[in-house]
């Protein structure tokens, strides 16, 4: 089980993104995610009319390291380490280090 999942609200605690919040979209290899709206880069693409491809600048999300985010508490409106804890009826879940709560509930 990751601690970071798809669909996790974090915020970013690290590099020029600092303080933004977004919405996990992938995970990307072993240490990687790519967040809304953090990290945008500018690509210069070309047409490919085979493909149906418009060419000019585009902006896309890159891969950010995992070490660099945090999952975004929203009962403390703070960034929180995440845990497992393992539930009486033998469900494995993770919760937040700082209230105990189970995340994304």
């Amino acid at each position: 089980m990751e601690k970071l999942k798809k669909g996790d609200d974090v915020i970013v605690i690290a590099g020029k993104d600092k303080g933004k919040r977004g919405v996990v979209l992938r995970a990307v290899g072993c240490d990687g995610l790519v967040v809304e709206g953090v990290n945008r880069v500018k690509r210069h693409t070309k047409a490919n009319p085979m493909k149906g491809l418009v060419g000019g600048i585009t902006e896309k999300e890159m891969p950010i390291n995992t070490s660099n985010v945090a999952v975004f508490n929203k009962a403390t409106g703070k960034a929180d380490r995440v845990g497992f804890k393992v539930l009486d009826d033998g469900r494995k879940v993770r919760v937040f280090k700082g209230t105990g709560e189970v995340v994304g509930v």
